[in-house]
C-alpha cells in the first residue's frame, strides 16, 4: 500500500483481511492492519515489524523502500506479536542492524526468540532519550501499561511525527474505509479500557509535543483535525461520558427476558431518553458491548437466573465491565426467575466490585413472562434512571 507520511518516512504495514479473531477474542469483519513505517536518513530506522503471518509481505513492501540500502536501527515500540512478531527475520536479513527499545522490552526479547543472540548490537532507552539518524532525531517516551509495561511511543523532531504504538489504533484494514470513531472506540475500550491512567500520562506528555502527524501501529494514519482524535482518546480515558443515553443489556434463555429488554427500551424512549440502544448478549459481539457500554451515560442489565447464579452471557458481560475497570455510570438491573429468581443478587455482587457504580432502585422482578402488572414497576426504574 503506498502511502508516504513524508518525503523521508514511508509506510511499508501490511493489511489482514484473512484474520477471523484478533487477539483470539475480537471479530475483525473488516481485518486489520499491521502498520510498519521507514525513515530514509543518514541512518536508516524501521518502525517497528509486523505479525509473523504477514512477514514475507512486509519484507518485501521494506525491500521496495529501501531501494538496495541497509537499514541501520530497528524500533521496537511494543513486544506483543502482532508488531514484534517479524523481528528474528529482520536480523537474520540484517545482522548488522541495531535493535533499540525501552530497557523493559529489551529484557523480553529473548522471551519470545530464543534462537536469536540480541547479546549486541541492542540499545536499551529510557524517558528522554535520543537517536540522531542525520536530518531527523527520534526522542522516546516510555508509556508503560499502554497496554503492556514495555510499550514507549517515539517522536520525530523533524516532521513532527508521532509514532503512537498502539495508541490511536483501530480495528480494520486500510483497505477498508470506514468511519474512524467506532472501530477506533471499540478497539480503545476492550485493548486498553483498563489502563486509562496510563493513557492520560501518556496524553499529557503528548501534549508537550508539536504534533503534525500520529503514526499508530493499527489503523489510518492521522494528519488533520487531530484536536478530535485526542479529544475523544482524552474523554475515553478519564472514563467520562461521550453519549448520553442508556444501554439495555440483557442475556435470555427462552425470550422472556428479551421481552422485558425491548419493553423497558420503548418505556425509556417514551420518557425521553436521548439514546436507547439495546444488546442480545447471547448473540452480538460482546466487544461492541463492551464499548457501548462505556459509551453510554447509564446501563440496565436484564438477566435470567441459571443454576442458582445468573445466565452465563450476562456473567460474561459483566466480568468484562470489571477487567476493563468500568466506573462511574448509574445501573438499573432487571432479574428474571421462574421459581427462585437470584440475577439480580448476582449482578449486583458483580457491580459492586466495579468503582463508582450508582445502583439505581428499584430493582425490578419478573416471574417467567412480563405480566401487565409488571410495567409499573418497569416505568418506575426507567424514572428512576433517567432522573
Amino acid at each position: 500500500m503506498d502511502i508516504n507520511i513524508t518525503d523521508k518516512i514511508k509506510y511499508i504495514g501490511v493489511d489482514d483481511t484473512d484474520i477471523d479473531l484478533f487477539e483470539s477474542q475480537y471479530v475483525v469483519p473488516n481485518g486489520i492492519s499491521y502498520n510498519s513505517y521507514v525513515i530514509l536518513d543518514e541512518k536508516i530506522a524501521i518502525m517497528d515489524t509486523v505479525d509473523y503471518r504477514k512477514h514475507e509481505e512486509w519484507l518485501n513492501n521494506l525491500d521496495a523502500a529501501l531501494a538496495g540500502c541497509t537499514p541501520d536501527y530497528l524500533i521496537v515500540q511494543h513486544m506483543e506479536p502482532d508488531h514484534a512478531g517479524s523481528i528474528a527475520e529482520t536480523i537474520a536479513r540484517y545482522p548488522n542492524i541495531t535493535v533499540v527499545a525501552s530497557t523493559r522490552a529489551v529484557d523480553m526479547l529473548p522471551q519470545f526468540f530464543e534462537e536469536t543472540d540480541f547479546s549486541s548490537n541492542t540499545i536499551g532507552v529510557k524517558e528522554g532519550d535520543t537517536l540522531n539518524l542525520g536530518t531527523h532525531t527520534l526522542q522516546f517516551f516510555m508509556a508503560p501499561m499502554v497496554h503492556w509495561p514495555e510499550v514507549m511511543v517515539t517522536y520525530d523532531q523533524a516532521d513532527k511525527v508521532l509514532f503512537a504504538a498502539d495508541g490511536f489504533g483501530k480495528f480494520g484494514a486500510l483497505s477498508h474505509d470506514e468511519e474512524w470513531a467506532c472501530e477506533a472506540r471499540r478497539y480503545y475500550f476492550n485493548i486498553c479500557g483498563k489502563y486509562g491512567g496510563p493513557v492520560q500520562t501518556l496524553l499529557k506528555k503528548a501534549a508537550t509535543l508539536d504534533i503534525a502527524c500520529i503514526c499508530p501501529l493499527h489503523g489510518p494514519v492521522l494528519k488533520e483535525n487531530l484536536g478530535y482524535y485526542i479529544g475523544l482518546y482524552d474523554t475515553w480515558s478519564k472514563y467520562d461520558v461521550e453519549t448520553e443515553g442508556v444501554l439495555v443489556a440483557y442475556a435470555s434463555i427462552h425470550g422472556g427476558t428479551a421481552a422485558v429488554a425491548q419493553r423497558m427500551a420503548e418505556i425509556l424512549r417514551e420518557k425521553g431518553a436521548p439514546k436507547v440502544s439495546v444488546v442480545d448478549l447471547s448473540r452480538d459481539d460482546m466487544a461492541e458491548a463492551v464499548e457501548d457500554a462505556f459509551r453510554m451515560s447509564k446501563l440496565i442489565v436484564a438477566a435470567a437466573s441459571y443454576d442458582a447464579d445468573v445466565f452465563p452471557p450476562m456473567h460474561d458481560f459483566l466480568h468484562h465491565l470489571l477487567i476493563k475497570a468500568y466506573q462511574r455510570r448509574r445501573v438499573g438491573i432487571i432479574e428474571n426467575g421462574s421459581w427462585a429468581p437470584c440475577a439480580g443478587k448476582v449482578m449486583r455482587g458483580m457491580l459492586s466490585q466495579m468503582k463508582d457504580i450508582d445502583i439505581v432502585e428499584p430493582m425490578v422482578t419478573i416471574r417467567s413472562r412480563m405480566k401487565k402488572a409488571d410495567i409499573p414497576a418497569l416505568e418506575a426504574l426507567a424514572d428512576a434512571i433517567l432522573a
